[in-house]
């Protein structure tokens, strides 16, 4: 039979003891404090009721009864896309919309915002956590569906896509910004028509940059015409002045002068009179 030394027996329970206080401490003791991670601001609810000031990150003492919420204050986004996965939903979340001419069109979008540190009580009073959900995504849908039925199915697919999409970003923002959610960029992926519809419309472009490229050409012969018609105005000017200002006299000056430069020229003085030859009397 084993004998326990009462000394050992006291230094066991007291280690035992020592530990469930701390571990008392711990457990209630983290109830007065809290650390807000970067990127994140604390919500303070007493008793169910939401208070207004946010805690910003870092470590905060507190009331031990308030419960504090974290939420994220980070750049998110949510996109709705044909492509499965790839948005918030797994399977197909294209929007489809209708344009001014009423022909449907499906479109993928993307959101990019945060939600506002200082009204991030608000957010979560009014709306809840899932903000994205409740308000984030049928504003979009709602807004895209206003400003696509302003344009024709050709121009949101050609020129005028950004155009459109930072007319959504301009209503969607004016929406969201009360609410608390600050919108920071709405990016209009993929627009996608019918099949025959987006043929055509291909050919139609084709065709218009087939026509502008033919009127540059033209536009380039014709100053390629007018520059050598502009030449050959300036070479007939220069004939016309030159022909008139060679006389008999500045012809025979020019041929005399010439002859300078030849070897075994003889020079011959004349009569200036009828231009018989001088010569000396023998």
């Amino acid at each position: 039979m084993e004998i326990i030394n009462p000394k050992n027996k006291k230094k066991f329970g007291g280690a035992v003891g020592l530990a469930i206080i701390v571990f008392v401490v711990i457990i209630f003791g983290s109830s007065f404090w809290t650390v807000v991670e970067a990127g994140e601001t604390g919500v303070k609810s007493l008793f169910g009721k939401v208070q207004d000031n946010e805690l910003g990150s870092g470590f905060h003492l507190k009331n031990p009864f308030v419960k504090v919420t974290k939420m994220g204050i980070r750049t998110q986004d949510y996109t709705m896309s044909v492509i499965q996965g790839e948005g918030q939903k797994y399977g197909s979340d294209v929007i489809s919309a209708l344009t001014k001419e009423g022909l449907s069109v499906d479109l993928d979008i993307t959101a990019l915002y945060h939600l506002t540190e200082e009204k991030a009580s608000d957010v979560y009073r009014d709306i809840g956590l899932d903000y994205d959900e409740v308000v984030i995504r049928p504003q979009i849908r709602s807004v895209i569906r206003e400003v696509i039925a302003q344009y024709e199915a050709k121009d949101i697919y050609s020129e005028k896509r950004q155009e459109a999409a930072k007319k959504i970003f301009e209503i969607l923002q004016n929406k969201l910004n009360p609410r608390g959610i600050e919108l920071e960029d709405v990016l209009l992926r993929h627009v996608e028509l019918p099949e025959k519809l987006a043929e055509s419309i291909s050919l139609k472009l084709q065709a218009e940059q087939d026509a502008e490229r033919k009127d540059f050409e033209i536009q380039k012969e014709t100053k390629e015409a007018e520059r050598k018609v502009i030449e050959a105005t300036g070479q007939r000017d220069a004939q016309s002045i030159i022909s008139q200002s060679l006389t008999t006299r500045y012809l025979e000056y020019l041929y005399i002068n010439s002859l300078k430069d030849r070897e075994g020229t003889i020079y011959v003085p004349t009569n200036p009179s009828n231009g018989i030859p001088l010569l000396r009397g023998l």
